[in-house]
């Protein structure tokens, strides 16, 4: 059963305007219903489906006319409306659509003079001059062109002003766009305005190729003519142009090959033109001159790879491949194409165009399969699978089929289908189960391990060519084998695919090979009978995530299957009841059960009934000790297929019984799934009640569920009523105080999803609602929550009291809001930092509350006049204003006192509370909706003031050197003297020296106290010291650190809300925005001041946290002044960390502190689909500092950049963006770890270590040596490519050092790191003869760091060398280490070197046997030769 919410259907209404009603009235006859009277009605109404309905009837009455109402100027006059209405309508209303339906409809004698009307629309619409307004009239010539034979004949008719408009509109947006340069908001407008002029002009070259062909218009002096290169010209320049969005490009690839085609004469010659264009080899002799004239750019021998891609998608795409039609030529162009996508596969590396290139590679395909049908032998042959283009192909496939963007997976998975597909086309006639090359691809794929995701597609596929039984005769263990990897849940979609393709071609195979059913005995066993044993005894990730993949899977393809489940599991359910780490076969049962109701297999009242489960084994899952047969029990009793089921008597008792035991689960998915299951079911009282209450009104009682027709409707919503009230009972009763938090959780959930569901819509009855059951005393358990210690409790709380105001509201008395009120003020200053979020929640809750600002804001806050004379002012706005006055007031008297002294604030009074309740009560408010906006301006302005003023108090200590040092509990003089020094450093704004105090504290301990006791608010703090002087002292001291980064994290967060909410003005002039500019500026500064100084973690990770708001902000921002702020600000910084001038505030300890956040903030807000200019940027700075050319410069800008890195490559909202630069910062870290600066090796090892991650994915397991965390050779080198000359030669310099015997122990600093990265690489069967990057010459390198005197060097060498050497190389190498040992004879035996050439045998052997290679005779003979070699070395052994 899935939940949906209903949509809605929104059409905006047309509207009419004066002259057209009168026009309109003026035909319109009252005793008759004529077509002017009807559009007069029509225009009259305000909705726009009632519109659509009255459209609809247009059609038959113009039907009904006679022939000589062609002449009758009402029928001119409203053929004229409904011309204007349709240009008028937003492309994307329905109306536009059902109009031009409608019209289509037109009987011939009127459609002379609906053209008519028509064309003068369309004239009027082409006389546009407003760029900004070009969209429209493009989205209405598109609406002409599609499916519209009025729009298409109107077109024809205005062919040469549409074409001189496309070709001035084109024109037109590529000047505008140059002159918007660096105004992001209005160049993606353009840009999109653009693509869709380009997309036009596609349409009409298209649809209306009649128009533009034949000779007449190809005189190189006729209109067409010039306008068609005048197309053709704006479509190469923007092709060629970079700085356009990709789309745009692409398209106008699809448009220079189109238009090419429409002009090119002989079209024989096409496919030759396109040839050369693409491999640089223009020769202009041959060339049309209209041609070099237009597409001058295009024909230079070194096109920019992203314009030959698209040139190769145009000509894919645009081109006829069926058919052959181009002759030899075309299938010369086909193969050029595909040779030039290879060569670009290695050189695109950019997320946006890899994925072109995978999805362009898709298409040849297809184009390929098209042209072999009709294709040539010699195609046939240069396109079968053993030839070098498909060997090439499947080389991509390798290196692509993990990568780590979806849609390049994707689209490789496409293009393995498509190669099966053409061999299969190349060999038609022969047998293809047993070709060789399926054969060998086969046991290639069956060889790979199975946490390749790229192998199950592969199988999936080739299933479908060779037969599932075919590769069960291979291995018959596959099902298990694949069932057994399925306890990974990143793998476990890809294996039940895989599974519901072969055992859906296996039963096809029984079903067309064995006449009788005997089969199907055979068919259980393979694919049910493993799946029930790992149900029953598997472990619980395995047996979860089969049951979430494979089984509706297996059931919805055999739902016979079900019978033979419970039949098996039924027999073994008593003895077998599970424990808390099996589920055993009771809850395999349940896992069953519960699928096969949920997917429609079976209704639980029939099984129920027969016998098959009774309620007490139910019962017996519902309080199982595995949480999983508990979810699975209720899972049964809640889900179905039908969401109008009605809930049985047995189920609703069964609901309660389960409520009773499993509402104080411990584990928070169980319980999230708790709430989930029983929402559903829910929705099933709350739906099946509705058909009920209708079954009611129609009196057709005997008819309801057949022959359980003696359960009445009435008395079914009783008992759901009934048994809805008590499930309110026994949750209200869980909320008692002192309760556990996983009751509270589950409780209140619970309650959220009742009260929602149970909110009564409009003239609709309903069963249950929860304000009945609502009274003063289960309200103030609801408030009682707010004090949980958890924020997820009092949210809960708070959302469920909100969906029950009124009554909430109504059962409270001036008392009680009064207390309830002061509570929240007391709470806000509060030394404990989780009383203030109550305290926010409790104000919030409050402020909805009318009587609150006469019954307790009265006290505190000055009455206004607006308060009474603004009767429009919600209640909610004009509380929250008085209750962030209220606040703002007291932290403004607090900041006061505070900079007296900071000692008695962090004890007594500490003021972030306050401020974070101002945040809380700001979030909630209706920013768009707001009546008292100068009062909220002057507000906004009061609490940026407040702001400043908070944090010049507090910023010195987290600014410090050393925030957590500033804890003054040494009382000797010497450390009181160390202490001073520390202190003198930051000077904060204290007025009674504090920390003097601190260090003198133990001399006049006594004096002290009494000076402090004299000021109230901490005369409990004071004896407290009396007694436990040293004690108090500690706690105190933290007290201050805690109030000062708290603070600085609450001021953040408000500043990021002012911004964030608060709409910015777009100038300065006085508007309803409630922030200027230069407030916004200002804050800008501040954040970045902070982020760049403070040293408290705390405190800039939460100012990063306000930031990120207003970057966000400003991205979307219409300022061009505030838009370009980010730019500046990121310019500033890195020129700041580039000068490494001595006065920087720059912290270069704490790994960089705040820098890294800022710079994050700044690059995470640009926009991820534009050309993300300040990324490319900034990394080119950041790896230019990261990896200095000379040595002599400073080391402070490389750590910073290392750092900046670091928090860069982890950052994951820059995703895909951030992959061509990897290669780089490897490469920085590297070498960084030579550097004789221990800050930047420091660094550097936290960067490779980012790195690592970012490349080889987030280690899941703990095995080091895990293969999940790993990739091909081939396939990190293809990635990578720069990588490749850059690791063998540091290899080089690192075994340099190795080999000299008298430096054996001098270690090379890089040596680890090399060795990390090539030990996470793995040999592939796959690797073939394609790759351009051969593995060999790493070899000798990684065999000599075997001889490296440190162990975990010579172990990590042997696991480095197996990705190195080619399968069937492995007997030779192990030959050559093993020969390479010493004899018994020889002067100098070297231990190091024997234990890491074995280890190297030893590793490359393992890998062999385990990558399950079939053992050919060459590899028998290897290792007989490798068995008498070691019989030779024995010695060593025996020694």
């Amino acid at each position: 059963m899935v939940l949906k919410k209903k949509k809605e259907i929104q059409v905006d209404a047309f509207i009419l305007d004066q002259q057209q009603l009168e026009k309109l009235q003026r035909f319109s006859k009252a005793e008759e219903q004529n077509l002017a009277s009807l559009l007069l009605h029509c225009a009259q109404l305000s909705n726009g489906i009632q519109q659509i309905q009255c459209i609809k009837q247009i059609m038959p009455l113009v039907k009904k006319m006679d022939q000589n109402s062609a002449c009758d100027p009402m029928v001119k006059a409203c053929l004229d409306i409904l011309g204007e209405t349709y240009f008028a309508l937003g492309v994307k209303n329905p109306l536009k659509k059902v109009l031009a339906s409608s019209l289509n409809g037109l009987p011939e004698r009127f459609m002379t003079l609906a053209i008519q009307s028509f064309v003068c629309c369309l004239r009027e619409e082409l006389k546009t001059t407003d760029i900004y307004l070009y969209r429209k009239v493009l989205d209405n010539l598109a609406s002409c062109m599609e499916d519209f034979s009025l729009g298409r004949a109107s077109i024809k008719n205005l062919f040469e002003e549409v074409l001189q408009f496309l070709q001035k509109s084109l024109l037109d947006i590529q000047e505008e766009n140059r002159q918007n340069h660096g105004n992001c908001i209005v160049q993606t407008q353009l840009m999109h305005d653009l693509l869709i002029a380009i997309k036009v002009s596609m349409m009409l070259v298209q649809k209306l190729q009649e128009n533009i062909q034949g000779s007449l218009w190809k005189h190189h002096e006729s209109f067409v003519w010039q306008s068609m290169c005048s197309l053709l010209k704006s479509s190469a320049n923007f092709l060629m142009d970079a700085t356009l969005l990709q789309t745009v490009q692409t398209t106008s690839g699809l448009a220079v090959i189109l238009f090419t085609k429409a002009m090119y004469e002989p079209v024989e010659e096409l496919p030759s033109l396109v040839s050369d264009l693409l491999l640089g080899s223009m020769k202009h002799a041959g060339v049309p001159a209209w041609f070099v004239s237009n597409c001058g750019t295009l024909c230079t021998e070194e096109l920019p790879d992203s314009v030959l891609l698209f040139l190769c998608h145009g000509a894919l795409a645009m081109l006829e491949w069926k058919n052959g039609s181009m002759g030899e030529n075309g299938e010369k162009l086909l193969l050029d194409i595909v040779s030039v996508l290879l060569s670009l596969s290695s050189e695109l590396k950019e997320s946006s165009t890899a994925t072109s290139l995978s999805r362009i590679l898709a298409i040849w395909t297809s184009s390929a399969l098209a042209a072999l049908v009709s294709g040539s032998p010699n195609l046939k042959i240069k396109l079968n699978g053993n030839s070098d283009i498909i060997g090439k192909l499947l080389e991509y496939i390798y290196t692509h089929w993990e990568h780590p963007l979806d849609a390049v997976r994707h689209q490789t998975k496409s293009i393995f289908k498509n190669l099966l597909q053409i061999h299969r086309t190349t060999i038609t006639g022969s047998n293809e189960k047993s070709d060789p090359f399926f054969a060998r691809l086969t046991k290639r794929l069956l060889s790979l391990e199975w946490h390749v995701k790229g192998k199950y597609a592969s199988l999936g596929c080739l299933v479908e060519c060779v037969g599932t039984e075919n590769i069960l005769q291979l291995d018959r263990t596959i099902p298990a084998q694949i069932l057994d990897v399925m306890n990974d849940q990143s793998l476990a979609p890809y294996a039940s695919d895989l599974l519901e393709t072969m055992f859906t071609n296996h039963k096809a195979h029984f079903t067309s090979s064995f006449q009788e059913s005997t089969w199907i005995d055979q068919w259980h066993d393979i694919w049910v009978s493993p799946l029930l044993v790992i149900l029953c005894e598997g472990n619980h990730d395995q047996a979860t995530y089969i049951i979430d993949y494979y089984l509706p899977k297996l059931l919805r393809y055999s739902p016979d299957s079900l019978s033979y489940m419970i039949r098996i599991l039924q027999a073994s359910a008593d003895a077998n009841l599970g424990s808390c780490s099996t589920r055993g076969a009771l809850g395999a049962l349940m896992a069953c059960l519960r699928t096969a109701r949920a997917h429609g297999h079976l209704e639980l009242s029939n099984i129920m009934n027969n016998g098959l489960v009774s309620t007490e084994c139910i019962r017996q899952g519902l309080v199982h000790q595995h949480s999983q047969v508990c979810i699975d029990a209720l899972g049964l009793l809640c889900e179905t297929h039908r969401s109008t089921e009605i809930v049985s008597m047995e189920e609703m008792e069964l609901i309660q019984f389960f409520i009773m035991y499993n509402l104080n689960s411990q584990s928070p998915s169980v319980r999230q799934q708790i709430c989930s299951l029983l929402r559903k079911l829910f929705c099933r009282i709350q739906e099946s009640s509705q058909v009920l209450y209708k079954l009611e009104q129609n009196k057709t009682k005997q008819e309801l569920l057949g022959n359980s027709s003696k359960r009445h409707p009435l008395g079914i919503l009783q008992q759901y009523k009934d048994f809805m009230s008590s499930v309110c009972d026994r949750l209200f009763e869980a909320l008692f105080p002192g309760s556990s938090h996983p009751t509270r959780f589950s409780a209140l959930s619970i309650l959220g999803s009742i009260a929602e569901i149970f909110s009564v819509p409009k003239g609709e009855a309903q069963v249950f609602q929860l304000d009945q059951e609502i009274d003063s005393t289960r309200v103030r358990t609801l408030i009682q929550c707010f004090a949980s210690t958890f924020e997820e409790v009092k949210v809960l709380a708070f959302e469920l009291l909100m969906k029950l105001h009124d009554i909430a509201f109504n059962v409270q008395d001036s008392e009680n809001l009064d207390l309830l009120f002061q509570a929240a003020m007391d709470l806000s200053t509060s030394t404990k930092p989780y009383d203030c979020v109550t305290a926010s929640y409790l104000l919030n809750f409050l402020v909805h509350h009318k009587g609150l600002e006469h019954t307790c804001l009265g006290k505190y806050v000055q009455h206004k006049p607006w308060m009474d004379e603004n009767t429009s002012v919600s209640t909610v706005e004009k509380n929250t204003l008085a209750v962030i006055k209220l606040l703002l007031v007291n932290v403004e008297e607090e900041i006061f006192h505070a900079k007296k002294s900071l000692l008695q604030a962090a004890a007594s009074f500490p003021i972030y509370g306050r401020v974070h309740c101002i945040t809380g009560a700001l979030r909630q408010l209706p920013f768009n909706n707001l009546t008292l906006v100068a009062e909220w301006k002057e507000m906004v302005a009061r609490l940026i003031l407040m702001s400043y003023k908070l944090s010049a108090v507090v910023s010195p200590v987290v600014q410090s050197s050393s925030p957590e040092g500033l804890i003054p509990m040494d009382s000797d003089s010497e450390s009181a003297g160390r202490l001073q020094m520390i202190l003198h450093e930051i000077q904060p704004q204290d007025t009674n020296d504090y920390f003097l105090q601190a260090k003198i504290l133990k001399e006049h301990c006594k004096a002290e106290s009494e000076k402090l006791a004299d000021h109230r608010p901490v005369e409990n703090i004071c004896t407290e010291m009396r007694g436990k002087e040293r004690q108090t002292c500690d706690v105190t001291a933290q007290m201050v650190l805690v109030c000062c980064w708290r603070s600085m994290k609450e001021v953040s967060l408000l500043l990021g809300t002012l911004c964030k909410l608060l709409p910015s003005q777009a100038t300065s002039e006085p508007s309803d925005g409630m922030i200027t500019v230069e407030q916004v500026k200002n804050i800008g500064d501040y954040f970045k001041h902070h982020l760049l100084q403070s040293r408290h973690r705390g405190a800039f990770e939460l100012a990063y946290a306000g930031f990120v708001q207003l970057t966000e902000m400003l991205s979307r921002c219409n300022s061009e002044s505030l838009r370009k702020m980010p730019e500046q600000w990121l310019s500033c910084v890195l020129e700041e960390i580039k000068s490494c001038d001595p006065s920087s505030t720059l912290c270069a300890t704490r790994r960089s502190a705040g820098i890294p956040f800022y710079i994050q903030a700044l690059l995470a807000s640009e926009p991820k689909k534009g050309k993300t200019d300040l990324l490319k940027m900034t990394m080119k700075e950041l790896i230019s500092l990261a990896a200095p050319l000379n040595e002599s410069s400073s080391v402070i800008p490389q750590v910073h950049a290392l750092n900046i890195l670091r928090a860069l490559f982890r950052d994951t909202r820059l995703g895909e963006n951030i992959m061509p630069y990897v290669a780089d910062g490897i490469q920085a870290a590297i070498l960084g770890f030579m550097s004789p600066v221990w800050a930047v090796r420091n660094s550097s090892t936290l960067l490779f270590s980012a790195l690592i991650t970012r490349i080889f994915g987030v280690k899941r397991g703990k095995d080091e040596n895990s293969k999940k965390n790993r990739m091909t050779g081939r396939e990190f080198f293809s990635r990578f490519p720069s990588l490749y000359p850059f690791l063998l030669k540091q290899l080089e310099v690192v075994t340099s050092t190795l080999n000299s015997e008298a430096e054996e122990l001098k270690i090379h600093p890089s040596l680890f790191l090399l060795l990390l990265i090539l030990g996470r690489l793995y040999p592939s069967p796959m690797d073939g003869t394609y790759s351009a990057l051969s593995m060999a010459p790493f070899v000798p390198f990684i065999i000599r760091c075997g001889h490296s005197p440190v162990y975990r060097s010579r172990e990590m060498s042997g696991r480095a060398l197996v990705p190195f050497v080619m399968v069937n190389e492995v007997p030779h190498t192990v030959l050559s280490l093993l020969e390479g040992l010493p004899d018994s004879t020889s002067p100098c035996i070297r231990q190091n070197n024997i234990h890491g050439t074995l280890l190297q045998v030893f590793h490359l052997l393992q890998s062999y046997l385990e990558s399950k290679q079939l053992v050919s005779s060459d590899f028998q003979q290897g290792l007989a030769d490798i068995i008498t070699c070691i019989g030779t070395k024995l010695w060593l052994a025996k020694r």
